[in-house]
């Protein structure tokens, strides 16, 4: 009896991974999904190896090269790129540590949010009653709120700061991880291997995270990636109000305000980082859109 369940086993693992495989494949071959997601991993990597890339120090100041244009027009060097900011800082630069923060930040943001979500998701859609109504409640409360709004409160209560950002961004991310799971988690706890798993007396800890969970890890990276792409946008916005990460420090969005007043005249300080975002967040989201159409059985054709 013992051998047969193992070979069953073996045999339902074996098809989970060629399922697997196969939608990697699907993925490969959508050129625009997988292209995107190599700009997304170029981004990584320029953010990975920052201090070996950037050609000076993006805290340097050089007030003789004060709104320097970029190299192909006058007055501008190719050893400075893409031209300096109202300080002589070297543009360039400042974009590469930039990525830094916006890539750290969405990364801390979105590991504490879908951790959260995934837990309660995960007690939402199992245990159901009480525990579903209180989560559900608080899901509903929060999304009643504007993110944006609820992110420059609760920055406005702490203070800007690298850590504050995080926190701000993660009090309410966690929510749409959630309500992803908690539908997943309701589908899958009717499944024939979630009652096999009773019969055998495990426990519903057990059940959620070692049955339940491998089996929506799909839905939940999808939704991980798409929820990246918001929350770079949101970093950008708040330091872009002043509210975010603090000067020196290079931040896209601070770095398209600190153009706005040179708009005119020295159009590279703002235009440059809000390209940097823009590549960024559309990439993340063609590549996200890219794994949802080959991981999720909804949307095969």
């Amino acid at each position: 009896m013992s051998n047969e369940i193992l070979i069953t086993r073996s045999d339902v693992l074996d098809e989970g991974q060629s399922i697997f495989f196969k939608n990697l494949h699907d993925f490969v071959r959508d050129r625009l999904a997988f292209a995107s997601s190599l700009i997304v991993l170029f981004f990584f990597l320029i953010a990975l190896f920052a201090p070996l890339i950037a050609p000076h120090d993006p805290y340097d100041t050089d007030l003789m090269r004060r709104l320097q244009p970029p190299f192909w027009l006058d007055g501008g060097e190719i050893s400075y790129f893409l031209g300096c900011d109202a300080l002589g800082r070297d543009i360039l630069s400042r974009l590469i540590f930039g990525s830094r923060i916006s890539i750290s930040i969405a990364l801390a943001v979105v590991f504490i949010s879908v951790s959260i979500g995934t837990i309660a998701g995960l007690i939402a859609g199992y245990k159901k009653g009480v525990a579903d109504i209180l989560i559900s409640r608080l899901c509903d409360i929060l999304l009643g709120f504007p993110y944006l709004i609820f992110a420059i409160g609760l920055m406005a209560m702490m203070g800007p700061g690298f850590k504050n950002i995080i926190l701000a961004l993660a009090y309410k991310e966690w929510v749409e991880p959630c309500r992803v799971v908690r539908g997943e988690t309701l589908a899958a706890r009717e499944m024939e291997y979630v009652e096999a798993a009773k019969s055998l007396g495990a426990s519903s800890k057990w059940i959620m995270f070692k049955e339940i969970l491998p089996n929506i890890l799909s839905p939940i990276i999808v939704v991980s990636t798409f929820r990246m792409a918001y929350v770079i946008i949101t970093e950008a916005s708040l330091s872009f109000l002043g509210i975010g990460v603090q000067p020196p420090t290079a931040s896209w969005g601070a770095m398209v305000s600190d153009g706005r007043e040179f708009i005119y005249d020295a159009w590279w300080i703002s235009t440059f980082p809000g390209f940097a975002i823009l590549i960024l967040v559309l990439s993340i989201n063609v590549g996200s859109q890219g794994l949802r159409d080959a991981f999720d059985p909804r949307f095969h054709r």
